[in-house]
C-alpha cells in the first residue's frame, strides 16, 4: 500500500473503560480501521490525563484507576479518514477526535521474510 506524502492524522482520545457493543471501544475502532483498509492504527495508553469532566485518570498505584486515557492514531489519505468519521461519531459517546495534516516520510514493511 502506498500513502500520499500529504496525509491526515486522525487522533482519538477516549477512556480505557469506554465500550462499544460490549467490547473495548479502542478495540472496536482499530478493528473498524482494519476492516476499512486503513494503512494502520496505533493505540497508546496514557499514564495520566483528564477530559471535559476534569476528572483525573492516573496510573498512580494509590488510585488504581481502571479508566486510563487511551489515544488511537490513524494515518491515511484524507478520503479514507473522512470515510470513517460518520461511523466513529456513532461509536464515540465521550472523548475528543482531532484531525490534522501530516507529511508521510516513509511507510514500508519488510518483504524479505516472504510474509
Amino acid at each position: 500500500m502506498k500513502l500520499p506524502s500529504e496525509a491526515k492524522l486522525l487522533r482519538i482520545f477516549i477512556g480505557e473503560a469506554d465500550k462499544f457493543e460490549g467490547k473495548p471501544l479502542f478495540e472496536a475502532i482499530v478493528n473498524l480501521a482494519r476492516k476499512q483498509g486503513m494503512a494502520g492504527a496505533t493505540v497508546l495508553r496514557g499514564l495520566m490525563g483528564f477530559g471535559a469532566d476534569s476528572r483525573m485518570h492516573s496510573a498512580n498505584i494509590l488510585r488504581l484507576s481502571e479508566d486510563l486515557p487511551i489515544v488511537i492514531e490513524i494515518v491515511d489519505s484524507a478520503e479514507k479518514i473522512e470515510s470513517i468519521l460518520p461511523q466513529l461519531d456513532d461509536m464515540i459517546k465521550e472523548g475528543m477526535v482531532t484531525l490534522e495534516k501530516v507529511n508521510v516520510i516513509a511507510y514500508r514493511y519488510n518483504t524479505k521474510d516472504g510474509k
